[in-house]
């Protein structure tokens, strides 16, 4: 589904922001019904050749949970939000946040709400954590709201550096992969080249084969390098402007070997750990479950939450819906779902369940390394070991001849 980024007035402050969308008349219903003015030609769908999705806010979830904590701590303490959010500013190291921070200050000291400044910025502060600040303003509860803010994105970034740290030793051996092949096949396999067209021999088809390909690679390696960049590029402009393909994407990494069930961890811990954050900071079940279909990460997991959230509407519980599910939330889960509503402690079941599956996501990780590491070094091995042979075959068939 597109993104469009739009702006408007509330109350006669400017605001900007994005949204998700089939159209843009879709966004123009949405913004009033949020009782916002929409600006005349100021509704543009994003992409194109310079916004592929790169956020150029430089503001890591890091700099965002220590903001959140130290706030949470000034709040609690008695201090004003304005001179909590002042301070903050003054003291942050990140320039770019700290801009931010002064312009949100600024909107609260004009009669702004603290979340409609904070929604300001919506590439730094997601709809989740606007929405929960709302639920505290209107509740009288910022600091102990700001505190589970806090906890909800430490726990966040932990998953996410599990992953990326994972990612980090396959990507080191494919890239040393790489530069071996290409060193190889560039530098090396010519000079074998030259020396068999001097010996004049027919060449062993396995032969001719890698001196072919050496001989295309070196002569249209830029054409190569475009080409690659090229389809790199197209796959992720379709991928972000075509959901028909987002979802089969999706639902394809799902199933991949050892890839599917840490991706299917990884969304169960965060479905779970964001609607207990979003019902214990006092959202309703509803919003709850929209927002959180949302930061799900996968459409397929989207689909099924947001079918959850239409059973529940219709008066079925959290469980039902998603028991039919099996695939994507197993029966633990749906069991302990089904308790926390029953004893009226859904936050806190819903939270063992994100403890569960972050231990999980461990185990994951590791197994996908000890099954990585031995599949790259015997592609690489055999790789570079059918090179070696076929330059060595026609001297074995010139031996063979010389011996006859």
């Amino acid at each position: 589904m597109p993104v469009f980024v739009w702006e408007g007035r509330v109350r006669g402050s400017l605001q900007k922001g994005e949204m998700e969308a089939p159209s843009k008349s879709a966004v123009l219903a949405r913004l009033r019904q949020m009782q916002i003015q929409p600006l005349p030609n100021k509704i543009k769908e994003k992409g194109g050749l310079l916004s592929m999705s790169f956020s150029l806010e430089g503001i890591s979830i890091r700099d965002l949970v220590v903001f959140t904590r130290q706030l949470s701590t000034m709040i609690d303490a008695g201090l004003p939000l304005v001179r909590g959010l002042d301070i903050l500013a003054a003291q942050n190291p990140n320039k770019k946040f700290r801009g931010i921070i002064t312009k949100v200050k600024e909107d609260v000291e004009a009669g702004s709400a603290f979340a409609d400044a904070l929604g300001k910025h919506p590439k730094v502060f997601s709809n989740l954590y606007v929405q929960l600040i709302r639920a505290a303003e209107a509740g009288g509860v910022l600091d102990v709201v700001l505190q589970r803010l806090a906890s909800y994105l430490e726990k966040m970034d932990s998953i996410q550096r599990k992953i990326k740290g994972a990612l980090v030793y396959p990507s080191i051996v494919i890239g040393v992969a790489i530069m071996v092949l290409a060193v190889v096949i560039i530098f090396v396999v010519p000079v074998f080249a030259e020396m068999f067209k001097d010996m004049g021999t027919t060449l062993p088809t396995l032969t001719q084969i890698v001196v072919d390909t050496s001989s295309f690679i070196r002569h249209n390696v830029l054409f190569i390098i475009i080409a690659i960049g090229a389809i790199i590029f197209l796959v992720g402009l379709l991928y972000r402007r075509s959901f028909k393909i987002r979802r089969l994407f999706d639902a394809f990494l799902l199933r991949m070997w050892l890839v599917g069930p840490l991706i299917l961890k990884t969304v169960i811990a965060r479905f779970c750990r964001t609607l207990a954050t979003l019902t214990s900071g006092g959202i309703p079940i509803l919003e709850g479950l929209d927002i959180t279909a949302k930061a799900s990460g996968n459409i397929v997991t989207e689909e099924a939450i947001l079918e959850a959230k239409q059973a529940v509407t219709e008066g079925q519980t959290l469980a039902e819906p998603l028991s039919t599910r099996p695939k994507l939330f197993p029966p633990m889960v749906i069991q302990m779902i089904a308790v926390g509503e029953q004893t009226g402690a859904l936050d806190d079941m819903l939270n063992k369940i994100a403890d569960f599956y972050e231990e999980e996501v461990d185990i994951a990780v590791a197994a996908l390394l000890s099954a990585l590491e031995p599949l790259m070094i015997t592609f690489l091995g055999a790789t570079v070991g059918v090179i070696v042979v076929s330059m060595y075959l026609p001297m074995f068939k010139l031996i063979s001849t010389l011996a006859d």
